[in-house]
C-alpha cells in the first residue's frame, strides 16, 4: 500500500487525525478533508485508490442520508471509485444499504485498528492500483474528445479551436465571452489541457455565486479565528491552483469591492488570507468567462476598466447555437449515441423532419439545452420498440417560450422522468433487480443508488 493514495472525509477533526496517524504508516499518501463540498474538486484534481467517507455530517447527525448522497456524487464522478463508509451509528441494515448503494465496505466507529487496516487494504487491492481515472480527454488518457468537450464539435468552432491551440502554450490571460450554455467552461479546460500547466491543478470558481462575506475567504483563504466559523487555516482557490490554472466564471457579476480586491491580487500576484498579515505568492494562469457585455458595463461604470484590461489579453467569443445551425446535426447525433448507450434505449437516428425543426428552433439554452433535450427524448423512447428506431418530431419537446410552433411540457424534469421510468420497469419485472437493471442498461449498484435516491 506504500504507493497508494487515500482520501478521508469526516467533519470531526479528531477522527481525521486518528485515522491519518493510523494509516499514514501503511499508505503512501493520506489526504484528509472536513468539508464534503470539496469532494468534486478533490476528485477532479487527484487520483485516489480508495476513499473513506463519513455517513453523517453536521446537518444530518445519525440517519446516514448525507453519506449516501455524497457516495452517489462520488460514483457519478467516477463509477469505479472504491468507497468505504464509516459512522458512529452504524448497524447491519445500514451496512447492507451502503454496499447496495455502491460502497465496497463499511466500518463502525470507534473502529478496531486491525480491522480498519484490513478493510483499507482490501479496498485498495480491489482497486488494482489507482482507480480514480484522469479527467476524460486529458493527456493521461491519450484521448482528444470526451463528453466534456462536446460543445467544441462543429465547423463553426474551428476558428475558436485554432486560437486555443495558439494561445494555450502561453501564459496569457484569456477572457471567454458567450451566452450561457455555449461551452465557455469546456474551452477553458481545453486551454488548460493543451498548456504547459496541464499536469497542474485546474480550479474552477463560479465567482458570480459568491456573496460578499464569502468572496475573500473562498478565493484567498483564511486563518484560524479570522471569523466565527474559521476553526482552522484554509487555503483559498488561488493557492489551490498554484502552478496551474484558475477559471473564474461569471466574472461580470462581481461587485465593485470584489473587483478591487481581485485586481490587487492579479497585479501583485500575491494573496493574503483573511485574518493574516503575511502575503503568499501565487503562480496561476487566469481564464475568465462571462455572458455579460463587459465593455458596456465599463461604459456604465459597473465594471472596472483596469480590471478588464488585466483579464482580456486574449478574447474568445463563442457563438450561440442558433448562429451555427450546421453544427446542430453533428451535436445532436453525438448526444443521441451517448445517451442511447447510457440508458440502453432503442434509438439510433434523428429523422430529417426533426432535424429541420431543430435547426429552426432558437435554442436559448444553447448546447446545454440541446444536450438535455436529446437526453429527455432518449429516456422517453418507447421501450417496446425494436432497435433501429428513429426519433420523429413527436418524440421531441422544445421550450414553449422559444418556439411558438412546437408543443412542450414545461413540467418535464430529468429526475422525474428517471423516477417514472424506474417505477415502470420495477412494475414490469415485479421488483426483480437483475431484470430491471438489464432493462434500463444499468449496473445493479447504479440501480440501487437510484432506488435509494428516489426512495423507491
Amino acid at each position: 500500500m506504500q504507493d497508494a493514495k487515500l482520501l478521508i472525509v469526516d467533519d470531526d477533526p479528531d477522527v481525521l487525525l486518528a485515522a491519518r496517524l493510523l494509516l499514514k504508516r501503511h499508505v503512501g499518501t493520506v489526504d484528509i478533508e472536513k468539508n464534503p463540498e470539496k469532494l468534486p474538486f478533490l476528485l477532479n484534481n487527484n487520483r485516489y485508490d480508495a476513499i473513506v467517507l463519513d455517513m453523517n455530517f453536521q446537518r444530518d447527525v445519525s440517519s446516514g442520508r448525507e453519506g449516501f448522497a455524497w457516495l452517489d456524487r462520488i460514483l457519478d464522478i467516477d463509477p469505479k471509485a472504491r468507497v468505504v463508509l464509516f459512522t458512529a451509528y452504524g448497524d447491519v441494515e445500514m451496512a447492507v444499504r451502503a454496499i447496495k448503494a455502491g460502497a465496497v465496505d463499511f466500518v463502525l466507529k470507534p473502529w478496531q485498528n486491525d480491522k480498519f487496516l484490513d478493510t483499507i487494504r482490501a479496498a485498495i487491492a480491489k482497486a488494482g492500483g489507482s482507480l480514480q481515472m484522469p479527467e476524460p480527454g486529458t493527456k493521461a488518457e491519450g484521448r482528444t474528445s470526451s463528453p466534456k468537450q462536446t460543445s467544441i464539435i462543429g465547423s463553426a468552432m474551428r476558428p475558436i479551436l485554432e486560437t486555443v491551440e495558439r494561445v494555450a502554450p502561453t501564459d496569457a490571460n484569456v477572457l471567454i465571452l458567450g451566452e450561457n450554455g455555449t461551452g465557455k467552461d469546456l474551452i477553458a479546460r481545453a486551454i488548460h489541457e493543451h498548456s504547459n500547466r496541464s499536469d497542474k491543478p485546474f480550479v474552477s470558481v463560479d465567482v458570480g455565486a459568491l456573496t460578499e462575506s464569502l468572496f475573500e475567504s473562498e478565493l484567498f483563504g483564511h486563518v484560524k479565528g479570522a471569523f466565527t466559523d474559521a476553526r482552522e487555516d484554509r487555503a483559498g482557490r488561488f493557492e489551490e491552483a498554484n502552478g496551474g490554472t484558475i477559471f473564474l466564471d461569471e466574472i461580470g457579476n462581481l461587485t465593485p469591492s470584489q473587483q478591487a480586491r481581485l485586481l490587487t491580487v492579479l497585479q501583485q500576484r500575491q494573496v493574503t488570507r483573511v485574518g493574516a498579515n503575511k502575503a503568499k505568492s501565487v503562480d496561476v494562469r487566469l481564464i475568465c468567462a462571462t455572458n455579460a457585455d463587459l465593455n458596456e458595463r465599463v461604459a456604465e461604470r459597473a465594471f472596472r476598466q483596469d480590471l478588464l484590461y488585466r483579464i482580456n489579453t486574449i478574447e474568445l467569443h463563442l457563438p450561440a447555437l442558433r448562429d451555427r445551425p450546421t453544427d446542430i446535426g453533428p451535436l445532436a447525433e453525438y448526444f443521441l449515441k451517448k445517451y442511447a448507450k447510457q440508458y440502453n434505449r432503442p434509438v439510433t437516428s434523428l429523422s430529417p423532419a426533426l432535424l429541420a425543426e431543430m435547426k429552426q428552433y432558437r435554442w436559448p439554452g444553447n448546447v446545454r439545452e440541446l444536450q438535455h433535450a436529446i437526453e429527455r427524448a432518449v429516456i422517453l423512447a418507447r421501450p417496446e420498440l425494436t432497435k433501429g428506431t428513429t426519433l420523429e418530431p413527436g418524440d421531441f419537446v422544445f421550450r414553449k417560450d422559444a418556439s411558438a410552433t412546437t408543443p412542450v411540457n414545461e413540467t418535464l424534469q430529468l429526475e422525474d422522468m428517471e423516477r417514472h421510468l424506474i417505477q415502470q420497469a420495477m412494475q414490469k419485472h415485479r421488483g426483480s433487480i437483475t431484470d430491471v437493471a438489464k432493462e434500463l442498461g444499468l449496473s445493479r449498484q447504479a440501480l440501487y443508488r437510484r432506488l435509494e435516491k428516489f426512495g423507491l
